[in-house]
């Protein structure tokens, strides 16, 4: 039963996000792709990736991670910073552009999140925070991200 309930509102964040990147398309004449979209995810929530970092991450090879990101670069998405200790190396940090385009898939979030808020006992939404963090830094090392906020 948990693994239903897990996945209806694992599945729901998703979807919104799709309805989100697939309504933009009508939206704006640069728009960016499915696999762009979900590029610019991961490179978010790596922080500030090397493109070989990119390129490790979703396992694909240097050469096509930097042809990926060249295009989010010319979209305006993207800007690559060169790292002041090795001048070979690019850092790739997400545009203001990005943030307001990500910003709008994300308030959804934030409204679950103040629903949950206001549903819910302080006590309740804490141990939920609680849960989720165990969650997210111990149950799915798969997947580490920089800067895990603190347990409260």
């Amino acid at each position: 039963m948990l693994d239903q309930t897990f996945n209806s509102v694992y599945t729901k964040f998703k979807l919104h996000f799709y309805k989100a990147v697939f309504s933009r398309f009508q939206d704006r004449e640069a728009s960016l792709t499915t696999v762009e979209s979900f590029c610019m995810e991961i490179i978010m929530a790596l922080g500030r990736p090397t493109i070989n970092e990119f390129a490790r991450f979703v396992q694909i090879s240097p050469p096509n991670a930097a042809y990926k990101v060249n295009s989010l670069v010319q979209k305006g998405y993207v800007r690559k910073v060169q790292s002041p200790e090795d001048k070979r190396e690019y850092f790739l940090e997400v545009t203001q552009k990005y943030i307001d385009y990500y910003n709008i898939s994300y308030s959804y979030l934030n409204t679950v999140m103040d629903r949950i808020k206001h549903r819910f006992p302080e006590e309740e939404v804490e141990h939920l925070e609680d849960m989720l963090h165990v969650i997210s830094s111990e149950l799915m090392p798969e997947i580490p991200l920089p800067e895990e906020p603190a347990q409260s």
